[in-house]
């Protein structure tokens, strides 16, 4: 389901659309938020600094702040927009480029990755990217991360897990996966997956989760056409 949908069901339908698209800007604001203003304390710094060995160190600040601003700007196009650059149908290796990418940025997180098929639908890899992204924010000590994908019929079943020492999950965030939250629970924080929720349904899909000490594990099941 995508906006355009909301807004085909009429005027409260509408104010939700808007709502949820302003607390998704917002969530990737937020999130490009700290690399963005590393390469801007790295560029002033840059200015002001004469030591060889100093403005060396600067550069290479200013390369990792880039390349994690450019890594999160490609994640989030395909997980919360319309990736114009692609039909369709999406290569798998572009789901998985885009969760090594943040996993690598993180540098504490073993990803274990098992997606069956060449090319994914849109919607199952939009669902794939932010159940990815959930798990990666629960593992705030580093863990592992696995992510598999088979395909049943005309089916899809996502299974993703994270484990480790510390899971931080806000169960408001697995109510929003079920479609329960309450009013006035829909925040940018549990936008993403208001928004899963909303495909999923309007797609026939489901979306469940279970939380224990040890881990977190998501999954999701949605029809390839």
């Amino acid at each position: 389901m995508t906006i355009a949908d909301f807004t085909r069901q009429g005027p409260m339908a509408q104010d939700h659309a808007l709502e949820l698209a302003s607390l998704l800007c917002s969530r990737l604001c937020h999130d490009m938020l700290s690399p963005v203003g590393a390469l801007s304390n790295g560029l002033e710094l840059l200015t002001e600094e004469k030591d060889p060995q100093m403005r060396a160190r600067c550069f290479e600040l200013l390369e990792q702040s880039a390349r994690a601003s450019a890594d999160k700007l490609k994640f989030f196009r395909l997980a919360f927009g319309a990736a114009g650059g692609f039909g369709d149908a999406v290569p798998a290796a572009e789901p998985r480029a885009l969760i090594e990418a943040l996993v690598g940025n993180n540098g504490r997180i073993t990803l274990n990755w098992a997606v069956a098929g060449d090319m994914l639908p849109k919607g199952v890899v939009k669902t794939l990217l932010n159940l990815g992204l959930i798990a990666i924010e629960a593992l705030v000590r580093g863990g592992t991360l696995d992510i598999a994908l088979e395909t049943r019929g005309k089916m899809a079943e996502i299974a993703v897990r994270a484990a480790g020492p510390r899971i931080a999950f806000d169960t408001t965030i697995g109510r929003a996966l079920e479609g329960k939250l309450a009013p006035g629970e829909l925040s940018s924080r549990t936008a993403p997956a208001a928004m899963l929720a909303a495909m999923a349904a309007g797609a026939g899909g489901s979306l469940q989760y279970a939380l224990s000490p040890e881990a977190l594990v998501m999954g999701a099941l949605l029809p390839l056409g």
